[in-house]
């Protein structure tokens, strides 16, 4: 049975969002015994999950990092944000490939409403990834 997490929307970004494709009632995070999709816009990343090394929550960005889809200017993340008060990191066993970065992501940000439990669904990241 598939788990669904849609974002937290801070509304003030909807102007920066709206032109991205973003969709308030679509855009989310799904996962399923198979697999993690998390689609932002026109930005759609899908992974196994047994890919998933596990997820952190992570808090407090400064909005032009955190809001629409957006690369790490530090490493090979990804970021679909949709506030910037607090998002869950993912971890990945081997990169992932979005439209931003053929070369794949090590990892994903995503500001879903329900941060906790899309932990409990990936499980805590190790040590060595958190």
């Amino acid at each position: 049975m598939a788990q669904e997490f849609p974002y937290d929307l801070d509304r003030r970004y909807l102007p920066l969002l709206l032109p991205l494709g973003f969709r308030p009632g679509h855009d989310r995070v799904t996962i399923d015994d198979e697999a993690l999709v998390a689609r932002l816009g026109f930005v759609r990343i899908r992974t196994a999950r047994s890919n998933i090394e596990g997820a952190h929550i992570t808090r407090d960005y400064r909005w032009w990092t955190s809001v629409g889809a957006r690369l790490s200017m530090v490493d090979d993340g990804l970021t679909l944000g949709t506030n910037h008060r607090a998002g869950v990191c993912i971890h990945f066993r081997d990169k992932v490939q979005s439209r931003l970065r053929p070369g794949g992501h090590s990892a994903l940000t995503v500001t879903v409403a329900d941060l906790d439990g899309l932990v409990a669904a990936l499980g805590p990241a190790s040590p060595r990834t958190a």
